[in-house]
């Protein structure tokens, strides 16, 4: 079955998250995705968090439908053959610290009078341009001048992380939308590659919903309210007699009159005042305190099903180890299974968006280093005995 990319080819100069997490999703859905990696050791993911034979199970999902190819972009030879694949490449996709890729001598103006159409997309702390665009900057640092850290845990104590690196995926995410955007318009409109410049805080920024125009106007700075959202009003995490946390998003109107009625509170259902959602989040506290105290009284297992027969919107806050055996997960195709080199099964995430005539998929898991170096270079008609040159002169 085609996929959406299917003769897009993309070439990855990246390491770690933001840079591959974005190759990653346009590798699932089609597009031949060459990942450029230092002979030396390759990309740092291939040895974070859990290993599995001194491979990161990470690293077999992140990488997954790539090749990977070696060059030492230190030597000339190196350089060369990256000079050939640029001029063959749609979409070039780099998370460098700004000025790396120019002292290489690639550079956009560079690259584009070598290739013209290409896409360039850029991933960095804090973009191409500004006063702090040469300063390193991760995920971390992305969530917290972007604001999320700033609003994220309870007011009584100091900001928190997100378990995850969600600033590198917010960036990757946008990454990924830009490459296709401007591949869009190089296709349709105009023919020219260009620049797709994403920096970590600009991307988390944008996620900020109404923050700025609520500060500007009203002089209002959002402040970290725990499992709560002032101002939407009831949406909250409350753990059951069996100690399960039940999270429940009862803030229509509709939903919230069906959630006071199944819980035994008409009285709150029909009272005018919590008609809608200002009366309710004036009266939030409240609000709060009563459904606490039926979750309370009751194991997790039951408030679902009372919760689920009032069509309330509300779940279990999942582990893994729910989500392995949930019939929703399981239904979708999200818990999906591949082999690891030695022949072991293990489960991986499945693919996002579901698209219905073309869908996205695994064809392989993330590749040993260098294992498509003599494919890649066969096909720009480097010989057996010139690929074994190369190596020996330490260029690949």
């Amino acid at each position: 079955m085609s996929k959406p990319l299917d003769g897009v080819r993309v070439l990855e100069l990246g390491s770690l998250i933001a840079g591959p997490f974005c190759t990653r999703i346009l590798a699932e859905f089609g597009a031949r995705v060459i990942k450029v990696e230092s002979p030396d050791g390759g990309d740092p993911l291939r040895k974070w968090r859990k290993l599995y034979q001194g491979t990161s199970l990470w690293w077999f999902i992140q990488s997954r439908n790539k090749e990977s190819l070696t060059l030492n972009l230190k030597h000339p030879e190196g350089k060369a053959i990256l000079q050939r694949l640029l001029a063959e490449t749609d979409i070039l996709v780099e998370n460098f610290r700004p000025g790396v890729l120019e002292k290489l001598g690639f550079g956009w103006d560079a690259i584009h009078a070598v290739n013209p159409a290409l896409v360039m997309v850029r991933l960095s702390g804090f973009g191409q341009t500004g006063p702090m665009q040469d300063q390193p900057g991760f995920g971390a640092v992305g969530e917290s001048m972007g604001g999320l850290r700033y609003i994220t845990g309870f007011a009584d104590r100091p900001p928190v992380r997100t378990g995850i690196s969600i600033g590198d995926s917010i960036a990757a995410l946008w990454a990924a939308i830009g490459a296709l955007m401007a591949l869009r318009h190089r296709e349709v409109q105009g023919g020219q590659g260009q620049v797709v410049d994403v920096a970590l805080y600009e991307a988390v920024f944008a996620m900020m919903e109404s923050m700025l125009p609520e500060f500007d106007v009203f002089g209002f700075v959002r402040e970290r309210t725990g499992n709560i959202m002032p101002g939407i009003t009831p949406s909250n995490t409350h753990t059951a007699r069996d100690g399960r946390h039940i999270t429940i998003g009862a803030n229509g109107d509709a939903i919230f009159k069906r959630l006071m009625q199944a819980i035994g509170r008409p009285d709150l259902a029909d009272d005018p005042g919590l008609a809608d959602n200002a009366g309710r989040d004036a009266r939030r506290d409240e609000i709060y305190g009563v459904i606490d105290t039926w979750v309370a009284e009751h194991d997790g297992a039951q408030v679902l099903a009372v919760l689920e027969a009032a069509e309330v919107p509300a779940s279990s806050v999942y582990s893994i180890a729910d989500m392995v055996t949930d019939p929703q997960f399981l239904a979708r195709e999200m818990i999906r299974s591949a082999t690891l080199p030695d022949g072991r099964e293990f489960k991986m995430p499945g693919i996002v968006p579901k698209l219905s005539a073309t869908p996205g998929g695994t064809d392989w898991l993330g590749p040993e280093l260098g294992e498509h170096t003599d494919k890649v270079l066969g096909e720009l008609g480097y010989t057996p005995e010139a690929v074994a040159a190369l190596r020996r002169a330490g260029a690949v």
